[in-house]
């Protein structure tokens, strides 16, 4: 089938320190270590659901808050935010990308430090620090305050998603990642809908109570929410497979294990920081990963943006928040489904590539008319698109970057910042002159889209001819990855 591979001229060949491929001796002792362990499918399933029932509901609930926070504001402009603060022309729009700019800062460094620390801690000592700040957002007076707390609160909030994707990374094999991060990621929508739910109920019920308008009454009782969850969660979730203490000894050497015979890698440290950090940013599929994600993002910034969208239609202040949860439920069902399929099947681009030409038509059909029946269903379309395969795009990081773990960790945080650099500008693409119709917005988003196909599909083809280079140099007896293939 490879026998007229081609020569792969011009793909960069990874060298023996990015691999580290496992030896006989190291091959040798990993089964010796299983020998006493009764390991089966039927343990192995035990052992799975174990680690989701430990893992997943924590995660999730710490994602739901992670984005409502984060996009708090974006319900709070339909609850009068701007006239309260006095806020007028751009700056809405500049306190939406401020927040990115403190974001994107310690995203690298931060997920190179979480190889070094106790996830259990660190993740829930952020989400403490993001709650406290989330929370300071009630007590600002005007311009000046809102965007000093989004910068600062962009700065706390950098560690948890990267740092929670490196971590299932670390939990799950290859073919189990696309799932779990879909689901991780499906609690981002949920808590888009969510965001709606609780305006609307805020609106409704607390507005003007003590005095305090709604959407200070928002940003006070998520914040509580938060801190409560947070200190819940330094009592749940667990570090590493081979340090967790929630695990047995003859379970944590089957997690570590089934991590190691699934990728051909043990997953513990192999070098400095400084050196995975090098290997990431000199790998070429870091950098197409980047574009797939970065593309994605910059349409994706819709998402700051939906109440906005949907208050064109003329609708009161609490229809229109209730009006933003179907569109992000049906980007959670579809996520779901699509990952699963992925799983399944063990492909990625064309989970991606699928749900990118839905999203395509979602904004090109928003950008040509203002039909609202016609409007809103695109938004639909939109979210599906996007996020439906964003948590497929993030799976095929780890599987495509396994190892070593400095090199995962560091590629992880850098495909994340360039992926968030997009939210700096996207927002000022519907800046208020554009409304109602945000053509400029639509289009660029159109084009966005077509981009993220186009990288996928280069992509894909990159790692078909990586695969068959590994098939041609195992056949030869030499470097080839022991059970190791690209996923496509």
């Amino acid at each position: 089938m490879f026998g007229s591979m081609p020569k792969f001229a011009g793909l960069p060949r990874p060298d023996d320190a990015e691999y580290a491929l496992l030896s006989k001796t190291e091959a040798d002792a990993s089964a010796a270590a299983l020998e006493d362990v009764p390991l089966s499918a039927a343990s192995e399933a035990r052992l799975v659901r174990r680690i989701d029932q430990r893992i997943m509901p924590c995660l999730i609930a710490m994602i739901v808050l992670n984005y409502l926070d984060r996009n708090a504001l974006a319900n709070a402009r339909v609850q009068g935010i701007e006239a309260a603060l006095g806020m007028s022309g751009l700056e809405f729009n500049i306190a939406i990308s401020v927040f990115f700019i403190g974001y994107i800062g310690l995203q690298v460094p931060s997920n190179l430090l979480l190889t070094r620390v106790r996830p259990s801690v660190y993740l829930p000592g952020c989400m403490i620090a993001w709650g406290l700040l989330s929370g300071m957002s009630a007590f600002v007076h005007g311009f000046k305050g809102l965007i000093t707390v989004r910068f600062f609160l962009g700065m706390v909030e950098a560690p948890f998603f990267p740092g929670a994707l490196f971590l299932l990374s670390s939990w799950y094999t290859r073919e189990e990642l696309a799932l779990r991060t879909s689901i991780l990621y499906s609690g981002s929508l949920v808590s888009g809908a969510f965001g709606g739910f609780v305006g609307a109920g805020i609106e409704a019920n607390l507005d003007g109570v003590w005095g305090v308008a709604s959407w200070r009454w928002l940003f006070i009782v998520e914040a509580m929410c938060t801190v409560g969850l947070a200190v819940g969660a330094l009592f749940i979730l667990p570090d590493y497979p081979h340090t967790t203490k929630f695990l047995s000894p003859d379970e944590r050497t089957i997690a570590t294990s089934r991590i190691q015979s699934h990728s051909g890698f043990a997953d513990r440290k192999h070098g400095s920081l400084l050196t995975g950090l090098k290997a990431a940013l000199t790998d070429y599929k870091v950098w197409l990963l980047a574009l797939i994600i970065v593309t994605k993002t910059s349409a994706g910034a819709v998402t700051s943006f939906i109440p906005t969208l949907v208050a064109t239609f003329g609708f009161s202040r609490v229809s229109t928040l209730l009006l933003v949860a179907p569109p992000y439920l049906f980007a959670a069902l579809v996520a779901l489904g699509v990952s699963y399929m992925s799983d399944r099947r063990g492909e990625r681009a064309y989970h991606i590539v699928i749900p990118m030409l839905g999203a395509t038509v979602g904004f090109a059909v928003a950008g040509s008319t203002m039909g609202l029946g016609v409007r809103y269903v695109s938004l639909f379309l939109m979210l599906a698109g996007v996020y439906g395969s964003y948590n497929v795009a993030l799976a095929w990081i780890s599987s495509t970057l396994p190892h070593p773990v400095e090199k995962r960790s560091a590629a992880i945080a850098i495909i994340n910042t360039v992926g968030n650099m997009a939210q700096i500008w996207s927002p000022f693409f519907y800046a208020q002159g554009y409304a109602p119709r945000y053509g400029l917005a639509m289009g660029a988003n159109t084009l966005f889209c077509l981009a993220c196909i186009v990288a996928t599909l280069v992509l894909r083809r990159c790692l078909v001819r990586e695969n068959g280079r590994l098939v041609v140099e195992a056949a030869a007896g030499g470097r080839g990855v022991v059970g190791f293939r690209y996923v496509l």
